[in-house]
């Protein structure tokens, strides 16, 4: 089995994600455009790794609310917020380039986003 079918490779890639977030906000002069994109791409790969587990195609998007959707299609009921995933939807590409760089408070609410994905889908995988 390719990683791509494997919903627990997307958990590991997501969990490498949220964890370097993390680690760029504890830095001495906190990597706050790191922070960001990091915590999307967790939320983003732990709700792929729900559709994979439910073996549940889905198109190559950054868009939470839409991979969010598929995953209640498919069964998956997570309650999560829709204006807190399209903030941190943004944080995929809108960070990456100079005039839109987050600020403190900014990285802080999207690892607490990204935390709370996290425990859901580690708690729906039973993973600690």
């Amino acid at each position: 089995m390719s990683d791509e079918q494997d919903a627990l490779a997307w958990a590991r890639y997501a969990e490498e994600d949220f964890q370097t977030a993390k680690i760029l906000l504890r830095q001495k002069k906190p990597m706050l455009t790191g922070v960001c994109f990091h915590t999307q791409q967790s939320a983003e790969k732990y709700l792929k790794a729900l559709l994979v587990a439910k073996q549940k195609e889905f198109p190559k998007i950054h868009d939470l609310d839409t991979l969010n959707e598929l995953c209640n299609q498919a069964g998956v009921f997570t309650g999560f917020d829709k204006d807190s995933l399209d903030r941190l939807t943004a944080y995929a590409v809108f960070t990456r380039y100079p005039g839109n760089q987050p600020i403190l408070d900014e990285a802080r609410e999207a690892l607490e986003i990204a935390k709370s994905i996290r425990k859901f889908v580690r708690v729906w995988f039973g993973l600690r």
